[in-house]
């Protein structure tokens, strides 16, 4: 099979993303301004309601309303070119200045749950293979798809309820206590979130590990591992497991995506000052320019996350790339 030049490889990659997040960002402006609302709300508050006709306009023009959506876009784009993002309707001040001061919150959020989504599924995916059959493997697999099957929002509710309300042994929003912000204090307010955030996807990913994991014990290859004397065990954790991990990575990086969108409805039921909470913020109040690069960042991670798994795929099979399909006798 001849070997792809890496320059013209990776430079498709690249052409492939940059399309993709313009495309996005015209999507997002013409779909944006097709929503309900007044963004002279968002900006104005309740002086809008009074303003004349005369009035109105000028505000309009301030803010650069007053061009049809075209127009709009082109010049929004002449700007973000030149890394200037407007400002933010409601919060009067610029855009990346309002992401940056939240986003820290949602990567501590995202990570976390990412790096629990992604050992606990591994783990819990060997367990299920290891017990096979047997009671502990039954319970989980039962457990784990109820659990899946309930909605995050739903869940999120609940939890409150029980642990903020009934028991009030954990807060019910924010990212810290007035006042506070202390290590402890930080991890007591994400426990409820990260629960939800696990619970979510948890099993979604174990099960696939579970199945991948039987797929590898029933090989050819393991029968002649036990024919030698090897134990179950070795074989499973040693070889099994070995071999099941470069499409684990892989589809853990198509999850990124799953687990942020998860992520933003968690913060905006739990009320945690992050990505999620301004994204809703944002569209609620037609605040254009924020909710533009708010789509933009999302989508560009999503886009990138895609075809970062495609890579990764490719370089564990290069047929995949060749869009070639293995022969079977």
């Amino acid at each position: 099979m001849r070997r792809k030049n890496p320059f013209i490889y990776y430079g498709g990659k690249a052409l492939a993303f940059v399309i993709s997040v313009f495309l996005l960002s015209a999507a997002a402006f013409y779909v944006s301004r097709l929503a309900p609302g007044d963004p002279l709300v968002s900006y104005y508050g309740e002086r809008a309601e009074k303003m004349t006709a005369a009035e109105r306009a000028q505000a309009e023009a301030r803010l650069g309303l007053d061009q049809p959506t075209g127009v709009q876009y082109i010049r929004w784009l002449e700007n973000a070119l030149r890394g200037d993002f407007g400002i933010s309707y409601k919060y009067k001040t610029d855009v990346v200045k309002v992401i940056s001061a939240r986003l820290p919150n949602t990567l501590l959020l995202g990570g976390i749950g990412f790096v629990l989504i992604f050992t606990g599924a591994l783990a819990l995916g060997a367990l299920c293979a290891w017990c096979e059959g047997r009671l502990a493997d039954r319970l989980i697999c039962r457990v784990g798809t109820v659990i899946s099957c309930i909605p995050e929002f739903w869940l999120s509710l609940v939890l409150i309820l029980v642990f903020a309300v009934q028991l009030r042994w954990l807060p019910s929003s924010g990212a810290y206590t007035t006042g506070g912000g202390g290590f402890g204090d930080r991890a007591v307010h994400l426990i409820l979130p990260l629960a939800v955030t696990a619970a979510g996807h948890l099993w979604y990913y174990a099960y696939m590990i579970r199945n991948k994991l039987l797929e590898e014990v029933r090989s050819d290859y393991v029968l002649l591992a036990k024919a030698k004397g090897l134990k179950r065990r070795t074989v499973l954790f040693r070889h099994c497991l070995r071999n099941v991990m470069p499409s684990y990575l892989s589809l853990m990086a198509v999850s990124v995506p799953h687990v942020l969108g998860g992520t933003y409805i968690v913060e905006t039921v739990f009320s945690y000052p992050g990505i999620g909470t301004l994204s809703f913020e944002s569209a609620r109040y037609q605040d254009y320019n924020l909710l533009m690069v708010l789509c933009i960042l999302s989508g560009a991670v999503v886009i990138l996350c895609n075809i970062l798994a495609q890579v990764i795929s490719e370089r564990i099979d290069p047929r995949a790339g060749e869009g070639e399909v293995p022969e079977h006798g």
